[in-house]
């Protein structure tokens, strides 16, 4: 592949393993070329981040927990001293408790309803505003993953929906923020993919089939299609896109 995105650097949040739709993205990345730092969450998953991001050349591996603002800060402090400038940030975390994707939306409790907020839509906005200081001049890219349940009802994915339409509308404030800056900020919403996420949603397995029957391509889409999403919204090739929210779905959302 054509190294492109040579002397660009990006930070990854959001894998968790090798199925990771972050993980897709990231692989993409570095194949044109781009430096990267991936971030975990915790020990748990320290191990697993690691091993991949041994895959990725000169890659470096730091804790990031976007529910404390000092590991936010001390994330973007790092890259600083290792990188010194940024050019894309892939926000690929979200997060709800499983109880909150059972039965009906009305149940939410409050303390649900904030932390899925607060991990899904929220961080966007918090890990863009640590991002900034090393972005200047460099006519950046900030990529977020969303789905279909933004916009439309979802059996079982319940408050996660109402956080993705939130992170939707941060990426189109924060998209007319930072245009004068020339830095764009764009979603995917990609069709299902059987993720680690994706495994939360009630008969997710039943879903992925019926959905692959009625989408436009007839079939679904791969990780891989949508890391080459990712690849292009952080690239050159996009240099005219911002505040959008592209489908990677097979079509699936331009069917009856």
């Amino acid at each position: 592949m054509e190294t492109f995105l040579k002397d660009k650097t990006g930070v990854v949040l959001g894998v968790a393993n090798k199925r990771s739709l972050a993980w897709a993205c990231a692989k993409s990345m570095a194949d044109a070329g781009m430096r990267l730092a991936f971030t975990y969450l915790g020990d748990r998953l320290e191990k697993t981040v690691r091993d991949l991001a041994a895959e990725i050349p000169n890659s470096i591996v730091l804790p990031c927990d976007v529910t404390k603002p000092e590991e936010v800060t001390e994330l973007f402090e790092k890259l600083k001293e290792e990188f010194g400038y940024l050019d894309t940030v892939l926000h690929a975390i979200a997060f709800a408790k499983r109880e909150e994707l059972q039965g009906d939306f009305y149940h939410t409790t409050k303390e649900g309803y904030m932390l899925a907020h607060e991990v899904s839509a929220y961080s966007l906005t918090e890990v863009t505003r640590a991002a900034l200081p090393l972005m200047e001049g460099r006519e950046g890219s900030i990529v977020t993953l969303s789905y279909i349940g933004a916009d439309r009802v979802v059996p079982g994915y319940n408050v996660m929906g109402i956080a993705k339409a939130a992170l939707e509308a941060s990426v189109r404030y924060l998209a007319a923020d930072l245009g004068p800056q020339g830095i764009r900020v764009n979603a995917i919403s990609a069709g299902p993919v059987r993720t680690l996420s994706a495994s939360g949603v009630k008969d997710f397995s039943k879903r992925i089939d019926e959905v692959a029957a009625r989408t436009a391509l007839r079939r679904n889409v791969t990780a891989e299609e949508v890391g080459d999403a990712c690849l292009f919204l952080s690239g050159p090739h996009s240099r005219g896109i911002t505040g959008t929210v592209l489908f990677v779905d097979a079509g699936f959302h331009i069917m009856g």
